[in-house]
């Protein structure tokens, strides 16, 4: 990570009431994307990492139990707390968490069945990112959903999609093998862009991998 946690923090926060309308197109299709695989039933618990304003957190709430969103900003989480209560959201919960460490617990001591992190794991350094990918298969979610900045190809650093100086974007092999390596199948890598992608991931054995799907 290039900068500490609370530097991170403190930056969103001083965004968060324009932060939703600053996100690029590429932004939205892949919060898109990452809803429409996540695809929780009524009786799942989603966790949602690095959840921000709430986009994905809120666009799943009505088809989920609840959804657990974890942020390491008090800013972004207010102005998401904001939206939800707009919106007569009551089964989103926003609290504190890092996503090696994201302060889960499930209602009634359940696990998660479902996580999703949309544009937040590339704050991470490649070492990190295994780390939280880690977390993620230990809370015993069935899927994995992650939206993010990523590399297909060779990065342009004239790309607007990443700041060298604060974010850290991983080659789409490297966060591939880092799903693998903890027990799941990546059943599918959406291209939005050279370094904008989707990659769903479900765990060995959970009845909805598709073997040798990438």
């Amino acid at each position: 990570m290039k900068r500490s946690v609370e530097d991170h923090a403190a930056r969103f926060s001083e965004k968060a009431a324009e932060y939703d309308d600053s996100k690029s197109d590429e932004y939205r299709a892949c919060a898109d994307l990452v809803v429409d695989y996540a695809d929780p039933g009524p009786d799942d618990v989603v966790a949602d990492l690095g959840a921000g304003t709430g986009a994905i957190s809120l666009a799943l709430a009505p088809d989920a139990k609840v959804v657990l969103a974890r942020d390491v900003s008090e800013g972004m989480m207010e102005e998401g707390r904001r939206k939800a209560s707009e919106a007569r959201i009551t089964n989103v919960e926003f609290a504190y968490g890092e996503f090696r460490e994201p302060n889960l617990d499930g209602p009634d001591g359940r696990s998660v069945d479902i996580v999703t992190s949309n544009f937040a794991l590339h704050h991470l350094a490649d070492d990190e990112k295994r780390e939280a990918i880690r977390v993620m298969a230990e809370t015993g979610a069935r899927r994995i959903v992650l939206g993010d900045v990523m590399f297909f190809e060779e990065p342009d650093p004239d790309e607007p999609y990443y700041s060298p100086e604060v974010d850290d974007p991983a080659t789409v092999g490297t966060l591939v093998e880092a799903f693998t390596s903890v027990g799941f199948a990546v059943v599918a890598v959406e291209r939005v862009h050279d370094q904008v992608g989707v990659i769903v991931a479900e765990r060995i054995g959970s009845g909805d991998e598709v073997p040798g799907a990438e």
